[in-house]
């Protein structure tokens, strides 16, 4: 009698299973496609505030080595390094940690201190446009929370971003005079991606 009943048991049980994990992936697929929005609508907005957008790219680093950038903008201000981090809860970090962490609702997870990386693409960037002010950003987006106040060189993504936009709007310093420097920046961006290519090809 037990064995006859437990496909009548087994049945339901694996629709659940099934249905629970074509649940799980609809949710998935949803969430990746709010992140790949949330992403476009930053790219766009950062192109949108400047004369120029370097994004994804590498350059020397001045050690024989390369180094990758996740964006440089050419603004009125100069030129501006921006590495974006996308993590939701309170972040509890310093120039001296070498971790940071993130604690919300029941999770606790921690990262590499984003400062040190910064500094050194930042210090890439000044080495090909010494003539041109070059400054850097951590922008975290909106789902960060800095209860203990934000480190140096770490801003939240949005007030950056209504910064920029108001610059580029208004009718500030002109980066007409930075262009060289930025043609120098790009044109090194696009030797590193060239030399990178055809590594690869020989491989």
């Amino acid at each position: 009698m037990l064995d006859s009943a437990m496909p009548f048991t087994q049945g339901p049980l694996l629709l659940l299973g099934v249905v629970l994990v074509a649940l799980a992936l609809v949710a998935a697929g949803w969430y990746w496609r709010v992140l790949q929005r949330r992403r476009r609508d930053i790219d766009r907005r950062l192109r949108d505030a400047s004369r120029g957008v370097l994004a994804n790219f590498i350059i020397p680093d001045g050690n024989g080595e390369e180094i990758q950038l996740q964006y440089a903008l050419l603004t009125a201000r100069g030129i501006l390094v921006i590495d974006i981090k996308d993590v939701e809860g309170h972040v509890f970090g310093s120039e001296g940690m070498q971790d940071w962490t993130v604690i919300a609702d029941n999770r606790r997870f921690t990262f590499a201190n984003p400062q040190p990386g910064l500094w050194d693409r930042v210090a890439a960037v000044k080495r090909l446009t010494p003539e041109v002010p070059v400054v850097g950003f951590v922008g975290f987006t909106g789902r960060a929370r800095f209860t203990k106040g934000q480190p140096r060189s770490v801003t939240l993504l949005e007030p950056l971003l209504q910064e920029l936009e108001k610059e580029a709007s208004g009718a500030g310093t002109s980066p007409d005079a930075y262009q060289q420097a930025w043609e120098r920046l790009r044109q090194s961006a696009l030797a590193a991606r060239m030399d990178n290519l055809l590594t690869e090809g020989r491989s």
